[in-house]
């Protein structure tokens, strides 16, 4: 799922192509993709790109005076810049916006539909699209640290928590940890000062540096390589491929859709933290270090 960089460096290129230019027509490949009735998509065509804003990890399109598209791409949702009336793909295509020097498209990949579009009025129905969540940005270490501790959950469960913090998912989260040396089962209340700092700092640098290089790939032209498994990640999709720091197999625990991947001697002093499924399996015989599983 694009998070806080990737949204953020779509933001801009739309920024660059779209804003102060008149909608064309909104054209809908998959009515399903349209969440509202009211008001109608025909209300858009031929106002004007006021500006454009990031709510978590949504895209919001602001049409003077006050219409709003809320978008939010989900797992597998992703933009693509075409030429004026760009055609929309038979299997992958939801919508196209269509502007008089270009079209904005949007595709999703596979067979469920999650990605979605909302049309509202009015900065007040705005609001009920955000869960509450600080920007790392904006927060001081203290309001780093009261929104950390608020509840009691694992580190993982309260850096993805749209409540608590804005924009940060599955994939950045691991490079959080990674970068902030703490293990993702560590309780959110359990942390000394030095480790809050060290969080705060590793969530903000780490944030900055993939902004950086979002951006740098993006320079020349719209993002296209819009993915949460990069190369350059630390641990993030790099189960058994080792950690750039210390050379160790990174380890991972998987739930459901997700999984966790983390480096045992970076972030857990040597512990292998035990996975739902395959620790469950195993019992007894489930490695209770890095140095057990490679002996």
């Amino acid at each position: 799922m694009p998070e806080l960089p990737d949204v953020t460096v779509y933001i801009e290129a739309l920024e660059r192509r779209i804003a102060g230019q008149q909608l064309v027509k909104l054209r809908l490949a998959n009515p399903f993709v349209l969440r509202t009735v009211e008001p109608a998509p025909s209300a858009l065509t031929g106002l004007t790109v006021e500006g454009l804003r990031r709510i978590g990890k949504r895209i919001v399109i602001h049409f003077a005076p006050d219409l709003f598209v809320v978008i939010h791409l989900m797992i597998a949702g992703r933009f693509k810049w075409l030429a004026p009336n760009g055609k929309i793909p038979g299997k992958l295509g939801l919508a196209a916006f269509d502007f008089p020097e270009g079209t904005l498209l949007l595709t999703e990949a596979g067979s469920k539909r999650r990605a979605s579009i909302h049309i509202v009025r009015g900065e007040e129905a705005l609001r009920s699209f955000d869960p509450g969540g600080i920007e790392i940005f904006d927060a001081t270490l203290e309001e780093f640290r009261a929104a950390l501790t608020r509840e009691r959950h694992t580190l993982k469960r309260t850096l993805t928590d749209p409540h608590v913090f804005s924009g940060i998912g599955n994939a950045y989260s691991d490079e959080i940890l990674h970068r902030a040396r703490l293990s993702p089962v560590q309780m959110s209340t359990n942390l000394s000062g030095e480790e809050t700092s060290r969080l705060y700092t590793a969530t903000r640098s780490t944030m900055t540096d993939w902004i950086e290089r979002l951006r740098a790939e993006a320079v020349k032209g719209f993002p296209v390589k819009v993915t949460a498994f990069r190369p350059e990640m630390a641990v993030h999709g790099r189960y058994g491929q080792p950690c750039p720091d210390c050379g160790t197999a990174v380890q991972r625990i998987v739930y459901a859709d997700n999984e966790t991947n983390y480096c045992a001697r970076c972030q857990t002093g040597g512990k292998l933290l035990a996975d739902r499924a395959l620790s469950r399996l195993l019992r007894s015989d489930w490695p209770k270090s890095i140095d057990d599983l490679e002996a």
